[in-house]
């Protein structure tokens, strides 16, 4: 879904992505930016999520204990 909306964009700033890329029109280059900063804070949360509640364990010690109480 698209919406239209006005904003003032630095020029140079535009231009330098536009360079560095194949894209052609600013619109090109806003959608690039959003969809990388999107990107980026979800692998941030991901993150954030992985370090959360951490085993911090012997993964083979644990799997003998459960061996030998069987």
């Amino acid at each position: 879904m698209g919406v239209r909306t006005n904003i003032v964009l630095d020029e140079e700033l535009v231009e330098e992505v536009k360079r560095l890329t194949s894209l052609k029109t600013k619109k090109e280059v806003v959608d690039l930016a959003l969809h990388e900063l999107a990107k980026q804070l979800k692998r941030r949360k991901l993150l954030e999520l992985r370090h959360k509640g951490l085993w911090e364990g012997d993964l083979a010690e644990s799997r003998r204990q459960r061996l030998d109480n069987h």
